[in-house]
């Protein structure tokens, strides 16, 4: 498993293909949702990803205080459920927040039925559910 870490302006054509067409995958097709996944926000992000030799196997990106205010973590993503990448993914994501972007403080709009996932990373609930695309979401802090 290879961890990859890039800010936008670095990643190949066929790299953002491949997230992209991955996040729309889950996000969009498999969450029977559809809203504009292609939120300008990737351009300032870093995004993070394991791969092997079947493709990216899990995937995240975290965006500068700039864009919400705060160092932010979304679009989190394991191909391959229920066998730990979720979690390793999250703590490199973290690492990375820490590491590009100085944060002392890492927010996250986590649908709820995650919200037991991310607690376990050390994310605490920080708002009331709110409908985000159609779907239930709460905010999540996580205090470093």
């Amino acid at each position: 498993m290879k961890l990859t870490v890039k800010h936008f302006n670095d990643l190949t054509v066929s790299e953002l293909y491949d997230i992209l067409k991955l996040r729309v995958s889950v996000f969009v097709l498999e969450q029977s949702c559809l809203y504009q996944e292609l939120d300008d926000m990737d351009k300032n992000a870093f995004h993070l990803w394991f791969s092997d030799e079947e493709g990216i196997s899990a995937y995240l990106r975290v965006l500068p205080q700039s864009v919400w205010g705060e160092v932010s973590i979304g679009r989190v993503i394991s191909v391959k459920r229920r066998q730990g990448l979720g979690s390793l993914i999250l703590a490199e994501g973290i690492k990375t927040a820490k590491e590009k972007y100085g944060a002392n403080r890492i927010a996250i709009g986590a649908q709820l039925y995650a919200e037991s996932f991310y607690e376990k990373a050390g994310f605490a609930r920080a708002s009331e559910e709110y409908i985000e695309d159609g779907i239930t979401h709460i905010k999540m802090l996580l205090e470093l």
